[in-house]
């Protein structure tokens, strides 16, 4: 059964999993994922070890506050909780709290109508405080539109309240998670790609996966990535091919009548498979076919 990361990132590889994973090989010593993200790909890999990385510190310190919290999974759920029932926010995972009426006047987002009073003053209570909770921020997470991690220039999280609630999908997915990470060693960095990967002492038996921003869509997690930036990890993956360290890296070649020639011409020297999948913006939540792939340097 697929594990799903309680992060619910954007741009998760969960529904891929499958798929993709498929392609991966047997007998991982260092599994390396330079983006980690929300986690679904890690969570659903065997390996002895786990080197997880994102230029994203507000990602890390989520999941390394997840991790330390999977041996005691249930008092820290009921924790969250309890700070959700702090601010009078809805809870569908314990009870039903939005009222029939407001059901009725806002049939496809009660849960935002119910939720945007106690959700702000969470969301300004988190920004105002010296030393922010991380558990605060998981629940800005939970609650937040489209479930995304977003702080402007004065560094204040500022994702408004979202049409989502603390749910059985919330509490499913942090069991999962604690029940892979109490099991796993794993090592947690927050750097550049490029400094992750050169710190590390890799040889044949690891295996590095990346799903990067991707250069031809406009997801909000990729507005600091350009084309210098996809020539550079592209080298970084020749010589580690030169080395013999296995890769696979995620990438999209189409997009919206836009094409990645440069990803294309590179990726020909190794083995592409097609992936069958679907994109979905948060500028344009409608979803549009595209071409998406997975490049390995292994058979």
């Amino acid at each position: 059964m697929v594990k799903r990361s309680p992060l619910f990132y954007v741009g998760d590889k969960y529904k891929l999993i499958d798929e993709i994973k498929q392609y991966f090989p047997d007998n991982i010593r260092h599994f390396v994922e330079p983006f980690v993200g929300g986690g679904s790909v890690f969570m659903n890999v065997e390996a002895r070890d786990y080197l997880l990385n994102d230029l994203d510190a507000n990602i890390i310190q989520l999941h390394r506050l997840l991790s330390a919290n999977s041996n005691s999974g249930e008092a820290f759920i009921k924790d969250l909780l309890e700070k959700t029932a702090s601010y009078g926010l809805s809870c569908s995972y314990l009870r039903d709290d939005v009222p029939k009426e407001l059901k009725s006047q806002f049939p496809k987002t009660y849960f935002a109508e119910y939720n945007r009073d106690g959700y702000n003053k969470m969301r300004k209570d988190y920004n105002r405080s010296v030393t922010r909770d991380p558990r605060i921020l998981y629940l800005l997470l939970i609650y937040g539109f489209n479930r995304m991690l977003r702080f402007n220039s004065h560094n204040d999280f500022n994702i408004p309240v979202g049409n989502v609630d603390f749910n059985a999908n919330v509490v499913n997915a942090l069991k999962s998670y604690f029940n892979v990470v109490a099991y796993c060693h794993i090592y947690w960095t927050s750097l550049d790609f490029r400094i992750f990967i050169d710190q590390l002492t890799l040889n044949t038996e690891d295996f590095v996966y990346l799903d990067p921003p991707y250069l031809i869509t406009f997801s909000e997690y990729n507005k600091l990535w350009n084309l210098d930036i996809d020539l550079e990890l592209l080298s970084v993956l020749d010589k580690l091919s030169s080395r013999g360290i296995r890769f696979a890296i995620s990438n999209v070649t189409h997009y919206k009548g836009r094409v990645n020639e440069t990803f294309l011409c590179w990726a020909k020297k190794y083995n592409i498979y097609h992936v069958n999948s679907n994109y979905i913006s948060y500028h344009d939540n409608t979803i549009k076919n595209f071409d998406e792939v997975l490049v390995t340097n292994y058979k």
